[in-house]
């Protein structure tokens, strides 16, 4: 039996459709390695959609659950999220105090994304005044810090000020979240002395549910397990960028964020390097060396959501030609190869369920079979390549692969060029996924070794 290091508690609002709330809070704590306890405090009637309804819970049955999660063991660190109205706030307050729990995190939750409001006007009070001088970190966006603070900010230099105000209200350390500014997202801390600016790249174009509540649980486990507010801070907004990409639609309305993305994608990652070790047996049992190009060959699978090199598996020595056979000097790995990185993570910004590739060689025989087998064929020129591109490393392959899906407007089966100066000629099979891309390889092989025959 294990014995929990790292305990943490959320005290929030119960959120039927599972993106924000308690179970957002329990699944960040639980992808942290935290031991996750709760309190609710509220009911909300709510899917995807929208908040309907909204229904308090008794403060004398959240002062119960409080005190029974309380006399068992001081959680390391404590979140408050959605509280409801004035009398909750004021229980919750008296109970931490009674507690002497010192690290606690607010995350100020006033109204829905969708407007509703989920605290009322003396609640919002109640927390200017006994809340906020005991929390260690407030964690408001952009409407909350002008509601908690009386601060308009209208220019990112306003927010210092709104900072200081929320200060000088008892606040140790604060975080304005920035999701909601045009452009880059960027947060701001300050601890009353130390003001980071801290940016991000904004993942998505769509508003996902349930981003404020995961972060402020993210740093929360962060403080449960014993690390500063700075470092608890910065590992947060990693965390959170990576549940933004791993979100999840699950029905009608926004889609919600997944905090057990990075767990997910972990798992992701093991299986893809097991198909990739299979298929590339499949290659070598049918002896495809007759497709390898003088170059070699590899071969990129990127991961759903691939956005870097990092993200797409390749062979880091590539795939060598011995005779008929094929020769794999090193193990796939991810971040292997940048050049068919750059094919994949191409080919999936114009269709992301095209995540895999693999070079062979190219001559007028083999054009001819892929014709054959019905496959869609486009090309580009490498002479036509612009000069600011050519000069670029890196940059040919992004160039010509997407030029080619341009002029055609759709991904094909086959892009391949004619080389150049130094530049091998050069056919490029994409797929759906590795097996597919075998199937493909294997057509080719076959109908090809025919011609030879």
């Amino acid at each position: 039996m294990k014995t929990a290091t790292s305990t943490a508690l959320t005290v929030a609002g119960f959120d039927p459709s599972g993106g924000a709330g308690l179970q957002a809070d329990l699944k960040t704590f639980s992808a942290f390695g935290v031991s996750g306890k709760s309190v609710a405090t509220s009911i909300t009637i709510q899917n995807t959609v929208g908040v309907e309804a909204v229904h308090d819970i008794s403060p004398e049955v959240v002062e119960q659950q409080l005190r029974a999660i309380l006399k068992d063991g001081k959680p390391g660190a404590v979140k408050t999220g959605m509280l409801g109205n004035e009398l909750i706030v004021e229980t919750v307050v008296r109970i931490l105090r009674r507690y002497r729990v010192k690290k606690i995190v607010v995350d100020p939750v006033i109204y829905s994304s969708s407007g509703k409001s989920l605290l009322s006007e003396p609640g919002i009070q109640v927390m200017k005044k006994e809340l906020l001088p005991v929390t260690f970190l407030l964690t408001p966006n952009l409407n909350e810090t002008e509601i908690l603070s009386g601060v308009k900010i209208r220019q990112p230099s306003d927010r210092i000020r709104a900072a200081r105000v929320l200060i000088k209200m008892g606040v140790k350390n604060i975080l304005i979240k920035g999701g909601h500014l045009k452009g880059e997202p960027q947060d701001f801390f300050f601890d009353g002395k130390l003001s980071l600016c801290l940016n991000a790249d904004r993942v998505t174009g769509v508003n996902v549910h349930g981003t404020g509540c995961t972060l402020a649980s993210a740093i929360t486990a962060g403080l449960a397990k014993g690390k500063g507010i700075v470092a608890a801070v910065k590992e947060a907004k990693e965390f959170i960028g990576l549940a933004i990409m791993g979100a999840i639609k699950s029905g009608k309305g926004a889609p919600q964020v997944e905090p057990l993305a990075s767990l997910y994608q972990d798992s992701e990652r093991y299986d893809m390097s097991q198909r990739v070790f299979r298929a590339v047996e499949v290659l070598k049992d049918h002896c495809i060396g007759g497709l390898i190009p003088e170059v070699q060959s590899n071969i990129g699978f990127g991961l759903e959501n691939a956005r870097t090199v990092d993200d797409v598996i390749g062979f880091p020595a590539r795939i060598v030609k011995c005779g008929k056979n094929i020769v794999i000097p090193s193990p796939p790995i991810f971040g292997g190869s940048r050049h068919v990185a750059d094919i994949v993570l191409t080919v999936m910004q114009f269709d992301p369920s095209k995540r895999a590739v693999m070079n062979i060689k190219y001559n007028s025989d083999l054009i001819k079979v892929c014709k054959s087998l019905k496959f869609t064929l486009a090309s580009f020129d490498r002479a036509m390549e612009p000069k600011k591109i050519r000069t670029l490393e890196g940059s040919s392959l992004e160039w010509g692969t997407a030029s080619s899906i341009r002029k055609c407007s759709f991904v094909p089966d086959i892009i391949f060029d004619k080389g150049d100066m130094r530049k091998e000629e050069m056919i490029r099979v994409i797929a759906e996924d590795i097996e597919s891309l075998v199937d493909k390889i294997l057509k080719i092989h076959r109908r090809y070794s025919k011609i030879l025959a």
